[in-house]
Protein backbone atom coordinates (compact mmCIF):
# COMPACT_ATOMS: atom_id res chain seq x y z
CA UNK A 1 0.00 0.00 0.00
CA UNK A 2 2.66 2.43 0.56
CA UNK A 3 4.06 2.01 -2.57
CA UNK A 4 0.83 2.58 -4.22
CA UNK A 5 0.72 6.12 -2.80
CA UNK A 6 4.37 6.97 -3.33
CA UNK A 7 3.53 6.37 -6.84
CA UNK A 8 0.60 8.55 -6.93
CA UNK A 9 2.60 11.25 -5.55
CA UNK A 10 2.92 14.48 -7.54
CA UNK A 11 5.99 16.03 -7.92
CA UNK A 12 5.46 20.29 -7.24
CA UNK A 13 8.76 21.66 -8.89
CA UNK A 14 10.92 24.34 -7.39
CA UNK A 15 10.18 27.90 -8.96
CA UNK A 16 6.02 26.79 -8.57
CA UNK A 17 6.66 26.76 -4.95
CA UNK A 18 8.61 29.72 -4.77
CA UNK A 19 6.44 31.99 -6.47
CA UNK A 20 3.61 30.86 -4.45
CA UNK A 21 5.40 31.79 -1.54
CA UNK A 22 5.97 35.76 -3.65
CA UNK A 23 2.36 36.42 -4.02
CA UNK A 24 1.61 35.21 -0.38
CA UNK A 25 3.93 38.13 0.42
CA UNK A 26 2.66 40.64 -1.25
CA UNK A 27 -0.96 39.66 -0.91
CA UNK A 28 0.23 40.59 3.09
CA UNK A 29 1.65 43.74 1.95
CA UNK A 30 -1.21 44.92 0.37
CA UNK A 31 -3.39 44.08 3.09
CA UNK A 32 -1.28 45.71 5.32
CA UNK A 33 -1.24 48.91 3.18
CA UNK A 34 -4.48 49.01 2.67
CA UNK A 35 -5.54 48.63 6.13
CA UNK A 36 -3.31 51.97 6.98
CA UNK A 37 -4.88 53.94 3.94
CA UNK A 38 -8.33 53.15 5.75
CA UNK A 39 -6.74 53.76 8.97
CA UNK A 40 -5.61 57.55 7.56
CA UNK A 41 -8.87 58.36 6.39
CA UNK A 42 -10.83 57.48 9.67
CA UNK A 43 -8.69 59.91 11.15
CA UNK A 44 -9.47 62.39 8.92
CA UNK A 45 -13.17 62.10 9.08
CA UNK A 46 -13.24 61.92 13.24
CA UNK A 47 -11.14 64.97 12.73
CA UNK A 48 -13.25 66.94 10.07
CA UNK A 49 -16.35 65.81 12.71
CA UNK A 50 -14.70 67.14 15.50
CA UNK A 51 -14.09 70.75 13.62
CA UNK A 52 -18.24 70.53 12.56
CA UNK A 53 -18.99 69.69 16.26
CA UNK A 54 -17.06 72.84 17.54
CA UNK A 55 -18.00 75.11 14.54
CA UNK A 56 -21.71 74.94 14.97
CA UNK A 57 -21.15 74.76 19.24
CA UNK A 58 -19.25 78.16 18.46
CA UNK A 59 -21.88 79.71 15.77
CA UNK A 60 -24.96 78.96 18.10
CA UNK A 61 -23.24 81.81 20.97
CA UNK A 62 -22.65 84.53 18.07
CA UNK A 63 -25.83 86.68 17.87
CA UNK A 64 -27.29 86.77 14.69
CA UNK A 65 -30.05 87.82 12.22
CA UNK A 66 -30.31 84.47 10.60
CA UNK A 67 -33.98 84.18 11.38
CA UNK A 68 -35.08 87.08 9.02
CA UNK A 69 -31.66 86.78 6.51
CA UNK A 70 -30.85 82.96 7.06
CA UNK A 71 -27.31 83.84 7.25
CA UNK A 72 -24.53 85.72 9.58
CA UNK A 73 -22.91 88.84 8.44
CA UNK A 74 -19.78 88.00 6.58
CA UNK A 75 -17.86 89.87 10.25
CA UNK A 76 -19.62 87.17 12.07
CA UNK A 77 -18.50 84.65 9.41
CA UNK A 78 -15.13 85.41 9.67
CA UNK A 79 -14.65 85.43 13.35
CA UNK A 80 -16.27 82.14 13.83
CA UNK A 81 -13.98 80.79 11.33
CA UNK A 82 -10.57 82.68 13.30
CA UNK A 83 -11.74 80.78 16.52
CA UNK A 84 -12.56 77.72 14.78
CA UNK A 85 -9.16 77.71 13.39
CA UNK A 86 -7.47 78.41 16.66
CA UNK A 87 -9.13 76.31 18.98
CA UNK A 88 -10.38 72.83 17.12
CA UNK A 89 -6.25 72.75 15.33
CA UNK A 90 -7.85 72.98 11.89
CA UNK A 91 -5.25 75.39 10.82
CA UNK A 92 -2.13 73.80 13.07
CA UNK A 93 1.43 74.73 13.12
CA UNK A 94 3.58 72.74 10.46
CA UNK A 95 6.49 71.02 12.04
CA UNK A 96 9.52 72.49 12.03
CA UNK A 97 11.52 70.63 9.43
CA UNK A 98 12.52 71.87 5.68
CA UNK A 99 10.23 69.44 3.30
CA UNK A 100 7.12 67.75 4.09
CA UNK A 101 5.71 64.47 2.66
CA UNK A 102 3.35 64.39 -0.13
CA UNK A 103 0.49 62.60 2.29
CA UNK A 104 1.18 65.48 5.02
CA UNK A 105 0.84 68.19 2.53
CA UNK A 106 -2.23 66.13 1.08
CA UNK A 107 -3.74 65.74 4.55
CA UNK A 108 -3.94 69.57 5.15
CA UNK A 109 -5.43 70.56 2.01
CA UNK A 110 -7.92 67.49 2.36
CA UNK A 111 -8.67 69.55 5.73
CA UNK A 112 -8.54 73.02 4.09
CA UNK A 113 -11.19 72.21 1.64
CA UNK A 114 -13.77 70.35 3.63
CA UNK A 115 -13.36 73.51 6.12
CA UNK A 116 -14.09 76.25 3.49
CA UNK A 117 -17.04 73.35 2.26
CA UNK A 118 -18.51 73.62 5.59
CA UNK A 119 -18.13 77.19 6.54
CA UNK A 120 -18.50 78.79 2.92
CA UNK A 121 -22.65 79.63 2.48
CA UNK A 122 -24.49 79.03 -0.38
CA UNK A 123 -24.96 81.65 -3.15
CA UNK A 124 -28.43 81.52 -2.83
CA UNK A 125 -27.63 83.00 1.01
CA UNK A 126 -25.91 85.74 -0.43
CA UNK A 127 -28.16 86.50 -3.34
CA UNK A 128 -30.38 89.58 -2.04
CA UNK A 129 -31.56 89.78 -5.68
CA UNK A 130 -33.97 87.07 -5.03
CA UNK A 131 -35.40 88.73 -2.00
CA UNK A 132 -36.88 91.70 -3.72
CA UNK A 133 -40.85 91.71 -5.03
CA UNK A 134 -39.75 93.84 -8.36
CA UNK A 135 -37.59 94.35 -11.20
CA UNK A 136 -35.95 97.64 -10.46
CA UNK A 137 -32.90 98.24 -10.47
CA UNK A 138 -31.59 101.14 -7.96
CA UNK A 139 -28.24 102.19 -8.81
CA UNK A 140 -27.82 105.23 -6.07
CA UNK A 141 -24.15 105.86 -7.31
CA UNK A 142 -20.85 107.12 -4.98
CA UNK A 143 -18.94 110.23 -6.78
CA UNK A 144 -15.31 108.64 -8.89
CA UNK A 145 -16.12 104.98 -8.63
CA UNK A 146 -16.29 104.70 -11.76
CA UNK A 147 -20.00 105.27 -12.04
CA UNK A 148 -20.00 106.98 -15.35
CA UNK A 149 -18.80 104.25 -16.80
CA UNK A 150 -21.52 101.83 -15.07
CA UNK A 151 -23.72 104.32 -15.83
CA UNK A 152 -23.09 104.02 -19.66
CA UNK A 153 -22.80 100.33 -19.48
CA UNK A 154 -26.16 100.11 -18.21
CA UNK A 155 -27.22 102.23 -20.85
CA UNK A 156 -26.30 99.79 -23.32
CA UNK A 157 -27.20 96.50 -21.86
CA UNK A 158 -30.77 98.36 -21.52
CA UNK A 159 -31.01 98.06 -25.15
CA UNK A 160 -29.07 94.72 -25.40
CA UNK A 161 -30.97 93.41 -22.07
CA UNK A 162 -34.61 95.33 -22.98
CA UNK A 163 -35.53 96.77 -20.08
CA UNK A 164 -35.84 100.68 -18.84
CA UNK A 165 -33.17 103.36 -18.82
CA UNK A 166 -33.54 106.01 -16.16
CA UNK A 167 -31.65 108.72 -14.92
CA UNK A 168 -31.57 111.74 -12.71
CA UNK A 169 -31.60 115.44 -14.04
CA UNK A 170 -28.30 117.32 -13.61
CA UNK A 171 -28.97 119.30 -10.44
CA UNK A 172 -27.37 122.54 -9.28
CA UNK A 173 -27.23 121.75 -5.79
CA UNK A 174 -26.73 117.58 -5.73
CA UNK A 175 -28.54 117.15 -2.46
CA UNK A 176 -27.82 113.20 -1.37
CA UNK A 177 -29.58 113.03 1.78
CA UNK A 178 -33.42 113.70 2.05
CA UNK A 179 -35.92 114.65 4.06
CA UNK A 180 -38.42 111.79 4.72
CA UNK A 181 -41.43 113.42 2.49
CA UNK A 182 -38.53 113.59 -0.38
CA UNK A 183 -37.38 109.92 0.24
CA UNK A 184 -40.74 109.08 -0.29
CA UNK A 185 -41.11 110.63 -3.20
CA UNK A 186 -38.58 109.44 -4.60
CA UNK A 187 -39.62 105.75 -3.68
CA UNK A 188 -42.82 106.62 -5.74
CA UNK A 189 -41.56 107.70 -8.74
CA UNK A 190 -38.68 104.88 -9.31
CA UNK A 191 -41.72 102.20 -8.12
CA UNK A 192 -43.84 103.65 -10.85
CA UNK A 193 -41.68 102.96 -14.09
CA UNK A 194 -42.42 99.88 -16.49
CA UNK A 195 -40.82 96.80 -14.82
CA UNK A 196 -38.26 95.61 -15.96
CA UNK A 197 -36.34 99.45 -15.13
CA UNK A 198 -33.45 100.51 -13.50
CA UNK A 199 -32.77 104.30 -11.75
CA UNK A 200 -29.42 106.13 -11.63
CA UNK A 201 -28.89 108.58 -9.03
CA UNK A 202 -26.07 110.33 -6.87
CA UNK A 203 -28.44 109.47 -3.44
CA UNK A 204 -27.87 107.80 0.32
CA UNK A 205 -29.28 104.11 0.48
CA UNK A 206 -33.44 104.38 0.55
CA UNK A 207 -35.61 101.87 2.32
CA UNK A 208 -38.45 102.02 0.05
CA UNK A 209 -40.67 99.91 2.34
CA UNK A 210 -40.49 102.31 4.81
CA UNK A 211 -42.80 103.99 2.58
CA UNK A 212 -44.96 100.99 1.70
CA UNK A 213 -43.46 100.34 -1.71
CA UNK A 214 -41.14 97.18 -2.28
CA UNK A 215 -37.76 97.25 -2.42
CA UNK A 216 -35.62 97.14 -5.63
CA UNK A 217 -32.38 95.67 -6.58
CA UNK A 218 -29.61 97.90 -5.38
CA UNK A 219 -26.64 97.98 -6.35
CA UNK A 220 -23.81 100.08 -6.24
CA UNK A 221 -19.59 100.46 -6.72
CA UNK A 222 -16.87 101.24 -4.04
CA UNK A 223 -13.26 102.27 -4.39
CA UNK A 224 -10.35 102.79 -2.37
CA UNK A 225 -11.48 105.86 0.00
CA UNK A 226 -7.95 107.16 -0.64
CA UNK A 227 -8.01 107.53 -4.06
CA UNK A 228 -11.61 108.04 -4.28
CA UNK A 229 -11.05 111.63 -2.53
CA UNK A 230 -7.64 112.37 -4.08
CA UNK A 231 -9.73 111.92 -7.58
CA UNK A 232 -13.00 114.23 -6.15
CA UNK A 233 -10.13 116.95 -5.37
CA UNK A 234 -8.98 117.10 -8.48
CA UNK A 235 -12.40 116.55 -10.45
CA UNK A 236 -14.10 119.67 -8.87
CA UNK A 237 -11.27 121.62 -10.00
CA UNK A 238 -10.74 120.38 -14.12
CA UNK A 239 -11.11 123.09 -16.16
CA UNK A 240 -13.98 120.86 -18.56
CA UNK A 241 -15.88 120.30 -15.34
CA UNK A 242 -16.95 124.12 -14.92
CA UNK A 243 -17.63 124.60 -18.64
CA UNK A 244 -20.51 122.06 -18.28
CA UNK A 245 -21.62 123.50 -15.12
CA UNK A 246 -21.48 126.54 -16.82
CA UNK A 247 -23.07 125.58 -19.97
CA UNK A 248 -25.76 124.00 -17.74
CA UNK A 249 -26.50 126.86 -15.12
CA UNK A 250 -25.10 129.88 -16.76
CA UNK A 251 -25.33 131.93 -13.89
CA UNK A 252 -23.02 130.06 -11.76
CA UNK A 253 -20.22 131.88 -9.74
CA UNK A 254 -16.66 131.17 -11.10
CA UNK A 255 -14.42 129.36 -8.14
CA UNK A 256 -11.49 131.57 -7.02
CA UNK A 257 -8.41 131.09 -9.09
CA UNK A 258 -5.90 129.93 -5.98
CA UNK A 259 -8.66 127.55 -5.06
CA UNK A 260 -8.62 126.03 -8.38
CA UNK A 261 -4.84 125.97 -8.47
CA UNK A 262 -3.91 124.52 -5.04
CA UNK A 263 -2.73 121.27 -5.12
CA UNK A 264 -3.46 118.23 -2.73
CA UNK A 265 -0.60 117.65 -1.62
CA UNK A 266 0.12 121.44 -0.59
CA UNK A 267 -3.12 120.94 0.97
CA UNK A 268 -2.68 118.04 2.97
CA UNK A 269 0.51 119.14 3.87
CA UNK A 270 -0.14 122.75 5.11
CA UNK A 271 -3.33 122.00 6.97
CA UNK A 272 -5.72 123.58 5.17
CA UNK A 273 -9.02 123.13 6.32
CA UNK A 274 -10.27 121.59 3.24
CA UNK A 275 -8.06 118.53 3.56
CA UNK A 276 -8.44 118.23 7.34
CA UNK A 277 -9.99 114.64 8.16
CA UNK A 278 -11.65 115.00 11.36
CA UNK A 279 -13.25 111.99 12.99
CA UNK A 280 -16.41 112.48 14.49
CA UNK A 281 -16.49 115.89 12.06
CA UNK A 282 -19.99 117.13 11.26
CA UNK A 283 -19.31 119.11 7.31
CA UNK A 284 -22.42 118.56 5.11
CA UNK A 285 -21.33 120.56 1.55
CA UNK A 286 -21.63 120.00 -1.89
CA UNK A 287 -18.00 119.37 -1.89
CA UNK A 288 -17.88 116.84 0.85
CA UNK A 289 -17.60 113.44 -0.74
CA UNK A 290 -15.11 112.34 1.74
CA UNK A 291 -17.52 109.61 3.43
CA UNK A 292 -18.59 106.47 1.11
CA UNK A 293 -20.15 104.94 4.01
CA UNK A 294 -23.20 107.92 3.54
CA UNK A 295 -24.42 106.30 0.35
CA UNK A 296 -24.87 102.91 2.31
CA UNK A 297 -25.42 104.00 5.65
CA UNK A 298 -28.83 106.35 4.79
CA UNK A 299 -30.54 109.80 5.52
CA UNK A 300 -30.16 109.49 9.07
CA UNK A 301 -27.97 112.28 11.11
CA UNK A 302 -26.35 109.34 12.74
CA UNK A 303 -24.36 108.57 9.38
CA UNK A 304 -23.59 112.53 9.15
CA UNK A 305 -20.27 112.20 11.38
CA UNK A 306 -16.70 111.32 9.29
CA UNK A 307 -15.07 108.09 10.07
CA UNK A 308 -17.40 107.24 12.98
CA UNK A 309 -18.45 103.88 14.15
CA UNK A 310 -22.02 104.20 13.78
CA UNK A 311 -22.06 104.92 10.17
CA UNK A 312 -19.63 102.30 9.47
CA UNK A 313 -21.82 99.50 11.40
CA UNK A 314 -25.14 100.88 9.61
CA UNK A 315 -23.49 100.41 6.33
CA UNK A 316 -21.94 97.51 6.59
CA UNK A 317 -25.83 95.79 7.85
CA UNK A 318 -27.53 97.52 5.06
CA UNK A 319 -24.77 96.09 2.42
CA UNK A 320 -25.38 92.72 4.22
CA UNK A 321 -29.08 92.81 4.18
CA UNK A 322 -30.33 94.63 1.47
CA UNK A 323 -28.13 95.32 -1.54
CA UNK A 324 -27.63 92.33 -4.55
CA UNK A 325 -23.97 93.56 -5.45
CA UNK A 326 -21.86 96.38 -4.24
CA UNK A 327 -18.66 95.87 -6.94
CA UNK A 328 -14.96 97.26 -6.76
CA UNK A 329 -13.31 99.21 -8.96
CA UNK A 330 -9.83 97.88 -8.66
CA UNK A 331 -11.58 94.50 -9.44
CA UNK A 332 -13.55 95.27 -12.43
CA UNK A 333 -13.30 92.00 -13.31
CA UNK A 334 -14.92 90.40 -10.26
CA UNK A 335 -17.16 93.14 -10.05
CA UNK A 336 -18.77 92.25 -13.80
CA UNK A 337 -18.62 88.62 -13.07
CA UNK A 338 -20.89 88.95 -9.88
CA UNK A 339 -23.65 91.52 -11.91
CA UNK A 340 -23.60 89.11 -14.35
CA UNK A 341 -24.09 85.85 -11.86
CA UNK A 342 -26.46 87.54 -9.59
CA UNK A 343 -28.89 89.96 -11.35
CA UNK A 344 -28.58 88.67 -15.06
CA UNK A 345 -31.68 90.08 -15.75
CA UNK A 346 -30.07 93.45 -15.94
CA UNK A 347 -26.13 92.35 -16.34
CA UNK A 348 -26.55 89.54 -18.46
CA UNK A 349 -23.34 90.31 -21.27
CA UNK A 350 -21.83 93.36 -19.42
CA UNK A 351 -18.58 91.89 -19.26
CA UNK A 352 -18.15 90.91 -22.94
CA UNK A 353 -19.72 94.31 -23.83
CA UNK A 354 -17.31 96.35 -21.32
CA UNK A 355 -14.39 94.79 -22.64
CA UNK A 356 -15.03 95.01 -26.52
CA UNK A 357 -15.82 98.78 -26.06
CA UNK A 358 -13.10 99.48 -22.84
CA UNK A 359 -11.12 102.17 -25.27
CA UNK A 360 -15.20 104.22 -25.18
CA UNK A 361 -15.36 103.46 -21.62
CA UNK A 362 -11.92 104.53 -20.39
CA UNK A 363 -12.28 108.12 -22.10
CA UNK A 364 -15.52 108.33 -19.59
CA UNK A 365 -14.89 111.26 -17.58
CA UNK A 366 -10.94 110.82 -17.71
CA UNK A 367 -8.75 113.35 -15.95
CA UNK A 368 -5.67 114.30 -17.45
CA UNK A 369 -4.81 117.37 -15.16
CA UNK A 370 -4.62 115.42 -11.88
CA UNK A 371 -1.05 115.41 -10.46
CA UNK A 372 0.64 112.16 -9.29
CA UNK A 373 0.57 112.16 -5.36
CA UNK A 374 3.25 111.05 -2.89
CA UNK A 375 2.72 107.89 -1.26
CA UNK A 376 3.99 109.76 1.89
CA UNK A 377 0.82 111.97 1.64
CA UNK A 378 -1.37 109.36 0.69
CA UNK A 379 -0.21 107.49 4.17
CA UNK A 380 -1.26 110.90 6.39
CA UNK A 381 -4.82 110.91 4.54
CA UNK A 382 -4.84 107.07 4.75
CA UNK A 383 -4.36 107.62 8.88
CA UNK A 384 -7.57 109.45 9.54
CA UNK A 385 -9.95 106.90 7.18
CA UNK A 386 -9.70 103.68 8.75
CA UNK A 387 -13.10 103.28 9.25
CA UNK A 388 -13.72 104.01 5.55
CA UNK A 389 -10.95 101.65 4.38
CA UNK A 390 -12.76 99.16 6.73
CA UNK A 391 -15.50 99.51 4.88
CA UNK A 392 -14.02 99.04 1.35
CA UNK A 393 -11.96 96.14 2.93
CA UNK A 394 -15.54 94.60 3.98
CA UNK A 395 -17.10 95.29 0.38
CA UNK A 396 -14.66 93.53 -0.94
CA UNK A 397 -14.75 90.77 0.55
CA UNK A 398 -17.77 90.10 0.24
CA UNK A 399 -17.61 90.54 -3.49
CA UNK A 400 -15.06 87.74 -3.06
CA UNK A 401 -17.17 85.58 -1.06
CA UNK A 402 -20.07 85.91 -3.38
CA UNK A 403 -17.52 84.42 -6.42
CA UNK A 404 -16.54 81.70 -3.87
CA UNK A 405 -19.79 81.05 -2.89
CA UNK A 406 -20.70 79.97 -6.91
CA UNK A 407 -18.84 77.08 -6.06
CA UNK A 408 -17.17 77.89 -9.79
CA UNK A 409 -13.92 76.05 -10.62
CA UNK A 410 -13.08 78.36 -13.13
CA UNK A 411 -13.39 81.59 -11.47
CA UNK A 412 -10.04 82.89 -10.12
CA UNK A 413 -10.07 85.43 -6.87
CA UNK A 414 -7.56 88.18 -7.26
CA UNK A 415 -5.28 88.40 -4.09
CA UNK A 416 -5.48 91.38 -2.27
CA UNK A 417 -2.21 92.89 -3.69
CA UNK A 418 -3.13 91.81 -7.39
CA UNK A 419 -4.42 95.09 -9.68
CA UNK A 420 -6.48 95.13 -12.94
CA UNK A 421 -4.16 95.25 -15.67
CA UNK A 422 -7.32 97.87 -16.80
CA UNK A 423 -9.30 100.10 -15.32
CA UNK A 424 -11.53 102.84 -16.51
CA UNK A 425 -10.29 106.15 -16.35
CA UNK A 426 -11.54 108.27 -13.96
Amino acid sequence: MDQLFRQRRITVPKRTSELVALVAVSCTLFLFLHTRDLSTKLQRMQRLNDDVTAFNHLTDKIPTDRTEHAYASEQEYKEALEVLRRNTGAERRKPERILATQSEVDEEEFQQNALDEVLLPKAWELNNTARTDSELLFFNRVPKVGSQTLMELLRRLSIRNRFGFNRDNVQRVETIRLSPADQQGLAAMVSAYDQPSSYIKHVCYTNFTRYGYPNPIYVNVVRDPIERVISWYYYVRAPWYYVERKRAFPDLPLPDPAWLKKDFETCVLSGDRECRYIEGEFRESIGDHRRQTLFFCGHEPECIPFNSFEALQRAKRVVEQQYAVVGVLEDMNSTLLAFERYIPRFFDGASQLYWEAQNTFNRINRNNFKPPVSEAVKQIVRSNFTREIEFYEFCRQRLHLQLKALRDPTIVIPSRRRRRAHRPAL
